[in-house]
């Protein structure tokens, strides 16, 4: 791989990170890895307005981490693959140790719509899935 491709896998990964670096954002894109659902319900989940909602979509479509499909005159929205709840869930542990290292996973908040239970669990999936090779590698 020469240093453009390099370059262009980071600005690409810098580019989904900034997508879901907002916390309306942030809270859609963890409803989405729960199920589909339409702008409506999304808007009312977060307490913003349609139309603010509808923005943030466009935002996440662009990054890539939605997908919509329409139904008569609903679209309904959708994580577009595993790997962006891993995206989360992963943030939701680098966030926890960085409030500590002996922070015991019990304690770490949970995502939205987590039990703490389940956020414990996370540790051991982030450790089965395969190490990701570093852009340029």
């Amino acid at each position: 791989m020469d240093a453009q491709q390099g370059q262009d896998q980071v600005a690409a990964a810098v580019a989904v990170l900034k997508a879901a670096a907002d916390p309306t954002r942030f809270t859609v894109l963890w409803a989405l890895t729960q199920g589909e659902r339409p702008v409506g319900q999304l808007a009312e989940l977060t307490g913003a307005h349609v139309a603010a909602v509808s923005q943030h979509l466009a935002r996440l479509r662009t990054a890539g981490l939605v997908t919509s499909r329409r139904e008569g005159t609903r679209i309904y929205y959708k994580a577009s693959g595993e790997h962006v709840r891993a995206l989360l869930e992963d943030a939701f542990l680098v966030a926890g140790a960085g409030a500590g290292a002996q922070t015991q996973a019990s304690d770490r908040a949970a995502p939205p719509g987590r039990t703490r239970e389940a956020t414990a669990a996370a540790p051991a999936a982030a450790r089965r899935r395969s190490v990701r090779p570093a852009p340029g590698a």
